[in-house]
C-alpha cells in the first residue's frame, strides 16, 4: 500500500488543494503541519527549500501545482481526456498568474503585510478579479455540467472553489456579480467527501 505524506505549514494555502484531492478520493495520508520554527531545520532537506512537499513511499515531490497534478492523475481528477487535462492545466496556470497579481492585496488583508487594504482592493484586487472571474465565468457558461472542464470534478475545481471561499472571508463582496462562479463554488464544496473534509479540517485564517 502506498504511503502518502504531505508536509506544509498549519494553514490551508498552497497545500490545501492536495489535501482536498486526498479527501475527495477517500485516500488516507499523513498530514504534517510544521511551524516556521519546525521547518527551519528540515528546510535543507526539501527539493527547493520550501513547502509543500509530498512524499510517496519516501520519494519527494515539490511545488504545489505539480503535487496536485500528480495526485489528480493518480485518483482520476485530472480530466478524462488528454485535451481536458491540458484545459485543466491551463486554468491552473492562469490562476497562478492571477494570484501573483493580487498577492499584495491578499497579504495585506490577512495581516502579513502593511498597507492600505481599501486602496489595494480598489487598485489591485478588483481589476484582477474582474479579469480572472470573467475567464472562469466563460468556462462555466460553456460547460453545462457546472464544473470547469468535462462532466465531473477536477482538481482545478478544488483550487478555484477554495480560493473563492477564502477570498469571501476578507472581501465579502468578492463574488458579487459572478453568480456562475458562486454556484460553482457551492456545488464543489457540497460534494460529500469534500464537505466532510471542510467541516472537520484544522481551522486557519487562510
Amino acid at each position: 500500500m502506498v504511503h502518502y505524506k504531505l508536509t506544509y505549514f498549519p494553514v490551508r494555502g498552497a497545500g490545501e488543494c492536495a489535501r482536498q484531492i486526498f479527501a475527495l478520493a477517500g485516500q488516507e495520508f499523513e498530514d504534517v503541519r510544521l511551524t516556521k520554527e519546525q521547518f527551519a531545520p528540515v528546510k535543507p532537506n526539501m527539493p527547493f527549500g520550501q513547502l509543500p512537499v509530498l512524499e510517496v513511499d519516501g520519494k519527494q515531490l515539490a511545488q504545489s501545482l505539480a503535487i496536485s497534478r500528480y495526485l489528480a492523475r493518480q485518483f482520476g481528477f485530472a480530466g478524462k481526456t488528454p485535451f481536458d487535462e491540458a484545459l485543466v492545466d491551463s486554468l491552473a496556470d492562469q490562476y497562478s498568474d492571477y494570484r501573483v497579481e493580487i498577492k499584495t492585496y491578499f497579504y495585506t488583508a490577512v495581516g502579513m503585510m502593511q498597507g492600505d487594504k481599501d486602496q489595494l482592493k480598489k487598485d489591485v484586487l478588483l481589476p484582477a478579479r474582474e479579469k480572472f472571474l470573467g475567464f472562469i465565468t466563460k468556462f462555466l457558461k460553456k460547460n453545462s455540467s457546472g464544473f470547469l472542464v468535462g462532466d465531473s470534478v477536477t482538481w482545478v475545481d478544488l483550487l478555484i472553489s477554495e480560493h473563492c471561499a477564502t477570498m469571501l472571508t476578507v472581501a465579502p463582496d468578492f463574488l458579487d456579480g459572478y453568480p456562475e462562479v458562486k454556484a460553482h463554488m457551492e456545488k464543489v464544496r457540497a460534494i460529500p467527501n469534500l464537505k466532510k473534509w471542510i467541516e472537520t479540517r484544522p481551522s486557519s485564517t487562510f
